[in-house]
Protein backbone atom coordinates (compact mmCIF):
# COMPACT_ATOMS: atom_id res chain seq x y z
CA UNK A 1 0.00 0.00 0.00
CA UNK A 2 2.57 2.85 1.02
CA UNK A 3 4.52 1.32 -2.72
CA UNK A 4 1.66 2.88 -4.75
CA UNK A 5 1.12 5.58 -1.89
CA UNK A 6 4.37 6.90 -2.21
CA UNK A 7 3.97 6.07 -6.08
CA UNK A 8 0.93 7.54 -7.29
CA UNK A 9 0.23 10.26 -4.81
CA UNK A 10 3.53 11.84 -3.61
CA UNK A 11 6.87 10.70 -5.20
CA UNK A 12 5.39 10.34 -8.82
CA UNK A 13 3.97 13.77 -9.43
CA UNK A 14 6.35 15.74 -7.66
CA UNK A 15 9.40 13.37 -10.24
CA UNK A 16 7.32 13.70 -13.33
CA UNK A 17 7.22 17.45 -12.63
CA UNK A 18 10.66 17.79 -12.00
CA UNK A 19 12.43 15.15 -14.26
CA UNK A 20 10.04 14.81 -16.80
CA UNK A 21 11.07 10.66 -17.63
CA UNK A 22 10.33 9.53 -20.66
CA UNK A 23 9.88 5.61 -21.43
CA UNK A 24 10.73 4.44 -24.72
CA UNK A 25 9.19 0.44 -24.81
CA UNK A 26 6.84 0.17 -22.41
CA UNK A 27 4.65 -2.55 -24.67
CA UNK A 28 7.79 -4.78 -24.03
CA UNK A 29 6.63 -4.84 -20.25
CA UNK A 30 4.76 -8.17 -19.64
CA UNK A 31 1.01 -8.08 -18.60
CA UNK A 32 1.09 -10.61 -15.77
CA UNK A 33 3.63 -13.33 -14.48
CA UNK A 34 7.29 -13.32 -13.45
CA UNK A 35 10.17 -11.01 -15.04
CA UNK A 36 13.54 -9.46 -14.60
CA UNK A 37 14.10 -5.83 -15.59
CA UNK A 38 18.12 -6.09 -15.86
CA UNK A 39 19.25 -2.79 -16.22
CA UNK A 40 22.70 -0.64 -16.07
CA UNK A 41 22.87 1.14 -13.27
CA UNK A 42 24.11 5.04 -13.11
CA UNK A 43 22.68 6.38 -10.21
CA UNK A 44 21.02 5.54 -6.85
CA UNK A 45 18.07 6.87 -8.28
CA UNK A 46 17.69 4.30 -10.95
CA UNK A 47 15.25 2.19 -8.28
CA UNK A 48 13.06 5.04 -8.32
CA UNK A 49 12.71 6.23 -12.00
CA UNK A 50 12.18 2.92 -13.41
CA UNK A 51 9.59 1.76 -11.13
CA UNK A 52 7.98 4.93 -11.59
CA UNK A 53 7.41 4.24 -15.20
CA UNK A 54 6.62 0.85 -15.12
CA UNK A 55 2.75 0.30 -14.17
CA UNK A 56 3.48 -3.58 -12.62
CA UNK A 57 5.39 -3.37 -9.31
CA UNK A 58 9.14 -3.69 -9.03
CA UNK A 59 10.77 -5.10 -6.51
CA UNK A 60 14.71 -4.44 -6.27
CA UNK A 61 17.09 -6.28 -4.15
CA UNK A 62 19.12 -3.40 -2.27
CA UNK A 63 22.40 -3.36 -0.35
CA UNK A 64 21.44 -4.26 3.43
CA UNK A 65 23.21 -0.81 4.66
CA UNK A 66 20.35 1.07 3.51
CA UNK A 67 18.22 -0.09 6.14
CA UNK A 68 20.58 -0.66 9.22
CA UNK A 69 21.42 3.08 9.89
CA UNK A 70 21.06 4.21 13.46
CA UNK A 71 18.49 7.06 14.93
CA UNK A 72 15.50 8.61 13.07
CA UNK A 73 17.29 9.17 10.03
CA UNK A 74 17.99 5.89 9.85
CA UNK A 75 14.39 4.44 10.40
CA UNK A 76 13.26 7.46 7.60
CA UNK A 77 15.73 5.91 5.21
CA UNK A 78 14.83 1.96 5.91
CA UNK A 79 10.96 3.33 5.77
CA UNK A 80 11.77 4.95 2.19
CA UNK A 81 13.36 2.15 0.46
CA UNK A 82 10.44 -0.37 1.51
CA UNK A 83 8.23 2.16 0.78
CA UNK A 84 9.50 2.11 -2.91
CA UNK A 85 9.56 -1.48 -2.93
CA UNK A 86 13.55 -2.41 -2.37
CA UNK A 87 13.89 -5.38 0.10
CA UNK A 88 17.65 -5.57 1.52
CA UNK A 89 19.80 -7.95 0.93
CA UNK A 90 23.60 -8.80 2.06
CA UNK A 91 26.00 -8.49 -1.07
CA UNK A 92 29.12 -9.48 0.58
CA UNK A 93 29.42 -12.98 -1.49
CA UNK A 94 29.36 -16.54 -0.93
CA UNK A 95 26.23 -17.16 0.89
CA UNK A 96 24.83 -14.07 1.09
CA UNK A 97 24.96 -14.27 -2.47
CA UNK A 98 23.15 -17.16 -2.26
CA UNK A 99 21.17 -15.86 -0.03
CA UNK A 100 19.89 -13.13 -2.25
CA UNK A 101 19.68 -15.57 -5.08
CA UNK A 102 16.94 -17.12 -3.32
CA UNK A 103 15.34 -13.93 -2.03
CA UNK A 104 14.67 -13.04 -5.81
CA UNK A 105 13.46 -16.56 -6.92
CA UNK A 106 11.11 -16.14 -4.24
CA UNK A 107 9.98 -13.20 -5.56
CA UNK A 108 10.25 -14.57 -9.87
CA UNK A 109 7.81 -17.41 -8.59
CA UNK A 110 5.49 -15.24 -7.06
CA UNK A 111 4.33 -13.79 -10.97
CA UNK A 112 6.16 -10.49 -9.53
CA UNK A 113 8.91 -8.67 -11.11
CA UNK A 114 12.17 -7.59 -9.82
CA UNK A 115 14.56 -5.53 -10.53
CA UNK A 116 18.85 -6.57 -11.19
CA UNK A 117 21.90 -4.42 -11.88
CA UNK A 118 24.08 -7.09 -13.35
CA UNK A 119 26.65 -4.80 -13.11
CA UNK A 120 26.60 -5.34 -9.02
CA UNK A 121 27.56 -1.68 -8.41
CA UNK A 122 27.27 1.77 -10.11
CA UNK A 123 29.45 2.39 -12.82
CA UNK A 124 32.39 4.66 -11.43
CA UNK A 125 32.52 6.91 -15.27
CA UNK A 126 29.28 6.22 -16.79
CA UNK A 127 30.37 3.35 -19.14
CA UNK A 128 28.71 -0.49 -19.07
CA UNK A 129 30.96 -3.64 -17.13
CA UNK A 130 31.05 -6.99 -17.60
CA UNK A 131 27.63 -8.53 -15.80
CA UNK A 132 27.96 -10.87 -12.82
CA UNK A 133 26.03 -14.72 -13.80
CA UNK A 134 23.49 -14.54 -10.87
CA UNK A 135 21.01 -12.79 -13.56
CA UNK A 136 21.04 -15.28 -15.35
CA UNK A 137 20.78 -18.21 -12.93
CA UNK A 138 17.40 -16.75 -11.66
CA UNK A 139 16.06 -16.23 -15.27
CA UNK A 140 16.41 -20.09 -15.71
CA UNK A 141 15.72 -21.51 -12.75
CA UNK A 142 12.65 -18.94 -12.18
CA UNK A 143 11.92 -19.91 -15.82
CA UNK A 144 11.08 -16.48 -16.71
CA UNK A 145 11.85 -13.74 -19.54
CA UNK A 146 14.87 -11.03 -18.97
CA UNK A 147 13.47 -7.41 -20.10
CA UNK A 148 16.96 -5.45 -20.43
CA UNK A 149 16.70 -1.80 -19.54
CA UNK A 150 18.86 1.49 -19.93
CA UNK A 151 18.84 4.16 -17.60
CA UNK A 152 19.74 7.45 -19.74
CA UNK A 153 21.00 10.74 -17.57
CA UNK A 154 19.91 9.60 -14.11
CA UNK A 155 24.36 10.07 -13.54
CA UNK A 156 23.81 13.42 -13.80
CA UNK A 157 21.52 14.44 -11.61
CA UNK A 158 23.36 14.00 -8.60
CA UNK A 159 27.43 12.93 -9.95
CA UNK A 160 29.61 11.31 -7.22
CA UNK A 161 30.65 13.57 -4.66
CA UNK A 162 27.89 16.09 -5.41
CA UNK A 163 25.98 16.65 -2.24
CA UNK A 164 22.56 18.30 -3.66
CA UNK A 165 20.81 16.93 -6.65
CA UNK A 166 20.56 18.95 -9.93
CA UNK A 167 16.90 19.73 -10.80
CA UNK A 168 15.57 19.90 -14.31
CA UNK A 169 17.75 17.02 -15.35
CA UNK A 170 15.53 14.89 -17.85
CA UNK A 171 16.19 11.21 -17.53
CA UNK A 172 14.92 9.07 -19.87
CA UNK A 173 14.05 4.29 -20.26
CA UNK A 174 14.49 2.18 -22.92
CA UNK A 175 13.26 -1.05 -22.25
CA UNK A 176 13.71 -3.80 -24.46
CA UNK A 177 12.10 -6.60 -25.86
CA UNK A 178 11.75 -9.85 -23.64
CA UNK A 179 14.87 -12.03 -23.97
CA UNK A 180 13.67 -15.69 -23.78
CA UNK A 181 16.58 -18.36 -22.82
CA UNK A 182 14.29 -21.17 -22.58
CA UNK A 183 16.66 -23.05 -24.81
CA UNK A 184 18.78 -23.10 -22.27
CA UNK A 185 16.28 -24.92 -19.84
CA UNK A 186 17.92 -26.95 -17.12
CA UNK A 187 20.95 -25.77 -17.71
CA UNK A 188 21.45 -23.40 -14.57
CA UNK A 189 24.41 -25.24 -13.25
CA UNK A 190 26.51 -24.93 -16.08
CA UNK A 191 28.73 -21.80 -15.79
CA UNK A 192 29.79 -21.48 -19.83
CA UNK A 193 25.86 -21.15 -20.24
CA UNK A 194 25.17 -18.79 -17.26
CA UNK A 195 28.09 -16.25 -18.52
CA UNK A 196 26.61 -16.62 -21.98
CA UNK A 197 23.24 -15.37 -21.28
CA UNK A 198 24.63 -13.09 -19.21
CA UNK A 199 26.86 -11.66 -22.47
CA UNK A 200 24.00 -11.66 -24.22
CA UNK A 201 22.22 -9.76 -21.85
CA UNK A 202 24.97 -7.11 -21.15
CA UNK A 203 25.40 -6.87 -25.31
CA UNK A 204 21.48 -5.72 -25.63
CA UNK A 205 21.81 -3.17 -22.19
CA UNK A 206 25.31 -1.80 -24.93
CA UNK A 207 22.88 -1.31 -27.50
CA UNK A 208 19.98 0.38 -25.65
CA UNK A 209 22.13 2.42 -23.84
CA UNK A 210 24.73 3.88 -25.97
CA UNK A 211 27.24 2.70 -23.32
CA UNK A 212 30.87 2.11 -24.38
CA UNK A 213 31.51 -1.63 -22.89
CA UNK A 214 34.87 -2.54 -20.19
CA UNK A 215 34.88 -6.44 -19.81
CA UNK A 216 35.85 -5.91 -16.13
CA UNK A 217 33.86 -5.99 -13.54
CA UNK A 218 32.46 -2.46 -12.07
CA UNK A 219 33.52 -3.09 -8.75
CA UNK A 220 37.28 -3.81 -9.75
CA UNK A 221 36.98 -0.50 -11.95
CA UNK A 222 36.08 1.43 -8.58
CA UNK A 223 39.14 -0.10 -6.40
CA UNK A 224 41.37 0.79 -9.46
CA UNK A 225 40.10 4.47 -9.32
CA UNK A 226 40.29 4.54 -6.09
CA UNK A 227 43.61 3.36 -5.67
CA UNK A 228 44.77 5.71 -8.50
CA UNK A 229 43.03 8.94 -6.86
CA UNK A 230 45.19 7.80 -3.42
CA UNK A 231 48.24 7.60 -5.34
CA UNK A 232 47.70 11.29 -6.86
CA UNK A 233 46.92 12.54 -3.46
CA UNK A 234 49.90 11.10 -1.84
CA UNK A 235 52.25 13.03 -4.72
CA UNK A 236 50.63 16.38 -4.35
CA UNK A 237 51.36 16.19 -0.71
CA UNK A 238 54.42 18.12 0.29
CA UNK A 239 57.36 15.65 1.85
CA UNK A 240 57.96 16.51 5.71
CA UNK A 241 61.34 17.62 5.75
CA UNK A 242 62.88 15.91 8.80
CA UNK A 243 61.64 12.75 7.86
CA UNK A 244 63.97 13.50 4.48
CA UNK A 245 66.58 14.72 6.31
CA UNK A 246 66.40 11.94 8.47
CA UNK A 247 66.18 13.32 11.84
CA UNK A 248 64.42 16.13 14.11
CA UNK A 249 67.60 18.07 13.44
CA UNK A 250 67.91 17.99 10.12
CA UNK A 251 70.97 14.95 10.47
CA UNK A 252 71.02 11.58 9.57
CA UNK A 253 69.66 9.42 12.85
CA UNK A 254 72.36 6.80 14.45
CA UNK A 255 72.47 3.41 13.28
Amino acid sequence: MFYWFLKRIVLGPILRLIFRPYVIGAENVPAEGGAIFASNHLSFSDSIFLPLVVERRITFLAKADYFTGAGFKGWLTAKFFRGVGQLPVDRSGGSASEAALRTGLRILRRGECLGIYPEGTRSPDGRLYRGKTGVARMALEAEVPVLPVAMIDTEKIQPPGRKRPTLGIRVGIKIGAPLDFSRYEGMEGDRFVLRSITDEIMYELMELSGQEYVDIYAQVAKDRLKAEKAEAKAAREPEDPAATAGGPDGQAPAA
